[in-house]
């Protein structure tokens, strides 16, 4: 099995080779799209699984609204159209038909023209408030939760493999509120479930703050975010949660009766995660032998490979197997038995540890005699041998230390490059010779923002939500400052 190009030689390659070698993903016929393959379909399946259950436990419903958008909705909210229009893939005609000049080929029907243009689903607020319209009169009807699972299209020019393609998967929460109050706590709610998620099932650290103004998203008062670090410094914006305020309610007229009779526009809120956290879980995590996955999200969480010399070896080994095996399926832990006789032990190994299967049990002829298993963790590369009595309690304890420790690797690494400065040359070293995230002062203007992006590419990935106000000056302008912001490159 071909080993990776290893982080330190060149981490974008680590991270394609990576994708394609551990069969999480692979290009496509189609420019910037991806086809998931199943074994990284299954560990999107266990993000979206977990994910809709903590929104159904927070009072959310799912539902489903159309891809295609007719333009002039798209228009209603001016700001939102605008931050959008260069990524929208735009349907025009509904036919197709023979060429004349060449039977063999199709040619756009010139009498198939559509009277309104559609555009293919970039995010779905105008579509959704369009829909609201007819759902709302009274505060009785207040609040709706609703999410959505679905595929929305943002032609990207430069795309890389789940972190930025023309295609994606996601789920975008779309509610609507009687008050201001009530719409921005929801933001902050569905913020904090993005982040306990993260933490606690992706073992991801991440920094909860504010975007600034010309980092919110396109129609949005207020833009809540998380922002986790990778491996090469590198900061990834792995979730967003939107105050909406009454832009939407009243760029499409939702208006209802309050408390008192009088009539308002309805306060919204959107909030989305997307396949783009498979990048992230990729990059936090993985090392230069392959996926490290946290066992919370491991398709296998553990695998049993015999060694044995012969058929009559592999029959004794299979009874003790498939005994472990039940065993730990009776615990809820996933666990496949590898006795395919085509391949040889270390190449299985090589194919597991490339896959991130957090545990590895080896099982062979002494071990029979011995009653003993050999474990392997995948996360460590350590590897200990184990009696057979009280396995199954001894692998269920292993899975959660395993999570654990996952986290708080990451967390290490993430708190040690979180690096304050106070000035713009020190600023500019860090970022060269270190990265991570810099904590820094900022004027409060768009305009040093812009300087710093372009002759850094350095940007302010949030404002802390759990920032001390502290004194200080601009490290450009020298302009008062109350706080520091967090900058970062990013993907």
């Amino acid at each position: 099995m071909a080993k990776l190009t290893s982080r330190a030689e060149d981490y974008s390659k680590w991270y394609n080779e990576l994708v394609v070698k551990a069969d999480l993903a692979e290009n496509s016929g189609v420019r910037g799209c991806m086809v998931i393959k199943p074994y990284g379909y299954a560990i999107w399946e266990k993000m979206r699984d977990e994910m809709d259950r903590r929104f159904k436990e927070t009072g959310h419903e799912n539902a489903y609204f159309p891809i295609f958008i007719p333009k002039s909705l798209f228009e209603a909210e001016e700001k939102n159209a605008e931050g959008f229009a260069k990524e929208c893939a735009v349907v025009t005609h509904y036919r197709l038909k023979t060429d004349p000049d060449d039977p063999k080929k199709l040619v756009v029907d010139p009498e198939a023209k559509l009277e309104e243009e559609l555009i293919v689903r970039p995010t779905s607020e105008a579509i959704i408030w369009n829909t609201y319209k007819n759902w709302i009169q009274s505060y009785r009807d207040l609040p709706i939760l609703i999410n959505q699972w679905a595929n929305v299209v943002r032609w990207e020019m430069r795309t890389r493999l789940f972190l930025r393609t023309a295609e994606f998967l996601w789920q975008e929460g779309h509610t609507a509120h009687a008050t201001k109050e009530e719409a921005i706590g929801e933001s902050e709610k569905m913020l904090e479930v993005y982040a306990d998620f993260a933490e606690k099932f992706m073992a991801i650290p991440v920094i909860r703050g504010l975007k600034t103004e010309s980092e919110r998203f396109a129609g949005a008062d207020e833009t809540y975010c998380i922002e986790a670090l990778m491996q090469d410094g590198k900061a990834l914006q792995a979730g967003t949660s939107h105050f909406l305020g009454q832009n939407f309610g009243k760029a499409f007229d939702v208006k209802f009766t309050n408390r008192e009779g009088k009539i308002e526009h309805a306060w919204g809120t959107s909030w989305g995660t997307s396949t783009r956290l498979m990048g992230a879980l990729i990059m936090t995590h993985s090392d230069d032998f392959g996926l490290v996955l946290p066992p919370s999200l491991a398709p296998i969480q553990v695998v049993i490979v015999p060694i044995f010399k012969g058929e009559e070896q592999l029959k004794q080994i299979d009874e003790v197997a498939f005994d472990i095996q039940q065993k730990l399926k009776a615990k809820g832990i996933s666990v496949k038995y590898d006795n395919r006789t085509e391949n040889k032990p270390g190449w299985k190994f090589a194919e597991y540890e490339l896959k991130g299967v957090p545990v590895r049990i080896a099982l062979g002829a002494r071990d029979l005699e011995n009653r003993t298993v050999e474990i392997a963790r995948r996360d460590n590369l350590t590897k200990e041998t184990i009696a057979l009595e009280g396995l199954d309690s001894y692998i269920e304890d292993l899975l959660k230390t395993i999570q654990h420790d996952i986290y708080n690797k990451a967390l290490e690494y993430r708190d040690s490059h979180i690096t304050k400065v106070d000035s713009y040359e020190e600023f500019k070293k860090v970022l060269e010779e270190k990265g991570g995230f810099i904590s820094a002062h900022w004027d409060g203007t768009a305009e040093e923002e812009e300087q710093i992006k372009n002759e850094t590419k350095a940007t302010i990935r949030c404002i802390p939500l759990d920032n001390e106000l502290e004194e200080g000056v601009s490290m450009i302008t020298g302009k008062p400052s109350a706080q520091r912001v967090i900058f970062a490159k990013a993907y």
